[in-house]
């Protein structure tokens, strides 16, 4: 192996700062995302959600996502779901903007939500999810593909 060069020694310093400069944002990103991992849906926990999400989740694991009888059920909901979207960002309802109002940890918080949500509803199928989706939050057809290639690339990691 040849010895390295002045300016390629001075080159690699540059880019090994770097690399530990991103690092340590990723560190930061990672400890974001563990925090929400943590505080997920904990305000379904207690008052004023909690009885309304006891009684209408045995509901909603019968419904057929997007369906009129799911639909139904959300407009019966609206008390706990508007308590419920004030207090996580990961719901585009949080937003006045909507979806334009989140970032890439609410999104990446959203669509996971939304995965997991259809291994608890009947027929569930978080690409028909997807589609239902990005018609009622008006989501752009670059969005769209961008949590389309994140579902894909997680696969069967989300079962």
């Amino acid at each position: 192996m040849r010895e390295l060069t002045q300016s390629e020694i001075s080159a690699n310093y540059e880019t090994l700062m770097h690399i530990r400069v991103v690092q340590k944002f990723l560190s930061e990103a990672c400890k974001e995302l563990l925090d929400r991992a943590a505080k997920h849906d904990l305000s379904k926990l207690k008052d004023p959600e909690v009885s309304t999400f006891a009684e209408f989740t045995p509901k909603l694991k019968t419904a057929a996502f997007g369906s009129p009888e799911y639909k139904q059920f959300l407009v019966d909901m609206a008390p706990a779901l508007e308590n419920h979207y004030a207090n996580n960002s990961h719901h585009p309802q949080h937003y006045t903007n909507g979806i334009d109002g989140m970032d890439l940890f609410d999104l990446l918080e959203m669509i996971l939500d939304w995965k997991a949500s259809t291994l608890r509803t009947k027929n569930g199928d978080v690409f028909k999810s997807l589609d239902i989706q990005k018609e009622r939050f008006n989501i752009s057809n670059q969005l769209y593909n961008v949590l389309n290639n994140t579902l894909v690339r997680f696969g069967s990691k989300l079962e």
